[in-house]
């Protein structure tokens, strides 16, 4: 991946989070961003990990992100716990977003859960910023994982703030229910991220209250693998190859194996990095990149994480 060098120029510990601030290696202005962006981050260790901007206030000076520290991590979350210190020099790629703002003067609910508040924090100052009207519900499993509390509680955001700590799955849904019930059914704005079962529950309900085009989310998780996940075979059709992709095995891995290069980052479909031009079949999408839209549309697929609902998917490789 090619990218800007920015250097760690401090580390705060709060709890399981570690709050990092990045500059630019040489000096030089970071690109611009929105609110809602993530940026691509080549850690010491090689691996290429996904992370949102938190900042308070874009600028050129600094980057901010948050790392949770994840028992259950492939090496990133583990390296930048473990290995990273202050001085150490990471590749940074241009800032992306697919979790922006839309243009509104309704109300805007945020739905964070755990570490998801990191986009959120990023919305909610930009819209105070503005002078929108907005509320973020930040769902938290104890008052100890609230790595922001100096500026969800005391700070500056603490009016638009309700944080709720160690709810059940059950109340965290009749919570949400009651703040959605507080705004108008029209104009009103939905962005939640966090734990998948807590943003299916603010998506069904937003859902329903305000329409799925209201609603829009952020996932950084894995997509699962669909149970008996069955075989299919991938058709190269510029290149004139069939590769098999077996119940257990991934198409990238499987095309990787098989010598065709594809560009890939995340593995885990949330990027958009491997996506690949589909000609003819239907993909199975297990990533969270892709519209419904998209979905429908079958013209594309991740195939880090995403399958072939039919026995042949026809590629444009």
């Amino acid at each position: 991946m090619t990218g800007m060098d920015a250097v760690i120029t401090s580390i705060e510990e709060r709890g399981d989070v570690r709050i990092f601030e990045l500059r630019a290696a040489d000096g030089s202005a970071l690109p611009p961003y929105h609110a809602g962006a993530h940026i691509d981050v080549t850690l010491g260790n090689g691996q290429i990990r996904q992370y949102s901007l938190c900042c308070r206030q874009p600028s050129g000076d600094s980057y901010r992100i948050a790392v949770k520290r994840d028992p259950k991590s492939r090496g990133g979350s583990e390296w930048l716990h473990q290995e990273a210190t202050q001085g150490h020099t990471l590749t940074l790629g241009e800032p992306r977003n697919a979790f922006s703002l839309r243009p509104s003067t309704g109300m805007h609910l945020l739905f964070a859960g755990g570490i998801g508040v990191t986009p959120l924090l990023s919305m909610a100052y930009a819209l105070q910023r503005a002078g929108q009207p907005f509320h973020l519900a930040y769902f938290i499993r104890s008052e100890a994982e609230n790595a922001f509390a100096d500026e969800t509680q005391t700070g500056p955001l603490a009016g638009h703030v309700v944080v709720f700590a160690g709810l059940q799955p059950q109340d965290n849904a009749a919570r949400i229910e009651a703040i959605m019930q507080t705004a108008p059914a029209s104009e009103t704005t939905v962005y939640t991220c966090g734990p998948t079962p807590f943003m299916d529950a603010v998506i069904a309900l937003g859902t329903t209250r305000f329409g799925a085009s209201s609603v829009h989310k952020e996932s950084f998780g894995a997509a699962p693998t669909a149970a008996g996940a069955a075989s299919f075979t991938m058709r190269l059709v510029r290149s004139g190859r069939d590769i098999d992709v077996p119940a257990g095995s991934s198409a990238l891995a499987c095309l990787h194996a098989a010598g065709i290069a594809i560009d890939c980052s995340c593995e885990v479909g949330v990027c958009g990095t491997c996506r690949t031009v589909v000609l003819d079949g239907r993909p199975e999408h297990l990533d969270s990149v892709l519209s419904d839209a998209e979905r429908q549309a079958n013209a594309c697929f991740m195939p880090c994480v995403s399958r072939s609902l039919t026995p042949v998917l026809y590629l444009d490789l």
